[in-house]
């Protein structure tokens, strides 16, 4: 059970790094965090993903430009719903690996002595620490888990919501592109469940929009707020 419960945690705090720090506030700029915590976010990412702040950044607001459209990174309209789900991390390496792009889309984005020195050129030293850390508390076990978190972004993020969700679900919202909510409770996804209503208003760091809906991401964001330590600077 303590294996469960680890993996859990682990999983579930770096979909809520990815969807506060990475999407709604580095990529959208809907919401400030603590610098503390800003960064905190960022290294649990280094240590879970290996994924690059500039490169997220840029692939997303790309995504938003052309969104179900040709040019679209990770479109399921364009790409087909089965590669997007089972190839969606590829296809976000892929469009990253557009320096020019990564480099416009990506202004803004962190650019200090850690990221130039440690985050950036080495990504992956992050992924292989957190191998270390689990086998030495888990044991074989750990080797497991940490599969498991190496495999939970590319197949919830790059998956599920770049895939399903602009495939299946409900919509609140007549955007001009293909994207659903694939459910009104945003537990798993961190919110990201609700996608529709981000589109509608991507600048808007609530994702949930009806009564009935319920964004995890926006309720540990009101928490912070509470704590000082995140500003909203734009809802509606």
């Amino acid at each position: 059970m303590n294996y469960i419960l680890y993996t859990l945690a682990v999983t579930h705090i770096t979909i809520v790094c990815v969807t506060l720090y990475l999407h709604r506030s580095q990529t959208h700029r809907g919401v400030e965090f603590h610098p503390a915590v800003a960064h905190l976010m960022r290294f649990w990412l280094w240590l879970t993903t290996g994924m690059r702040t500039r490169e997220w950044v840029a692939v997303h607001r790309l995504h938003h430009r052309h969104s179900d459209q040709a040019g679209d990174p990770h479109s399921p309209h364009v790409w087909g719903l089965g590669r997007v789900i089972t190839q969606g991390a590829l296809l976000y390496s892929q469009a990253a690996q557009d320096t020019e792009m990564v480099l416009v889309y990506g202004s803004g984005t962190p650019d200090d002595w850690i990221e130039r020195h440690v985050y950036t050129p080495h990504n992956f030293a992050g992924v292989a620490l957190m191998l270390v850390i689990n086998v030495a508390i888990w044991g074989s076990w750990g080797i497991l888990i940490w599969a498991l978190q190496m495999i939970w972004i590319p197949f919830w993020a790059a998956g599920v919501v770049n895939g399903l969700a602009h495939w299946w679900g409900y919509r609140n919202n007549e955007t001009r592109d293909q994207s659903r909510n694939i459910c009104p409770i945003g537990i798993m996804i961190g919110g990201e469940e609700l996608h529709n209503n981000h589109h509608q208003d991507p600048a808007n760091p609530r994702l949930s929009a009806k009564w009935w809906e319920f964004d995890a991401g926006w309720f540990y964001i009101q928490l912070l707020r509470a704590l000082g330590l995140a500003r909203v600077r734009a809802l509606t």
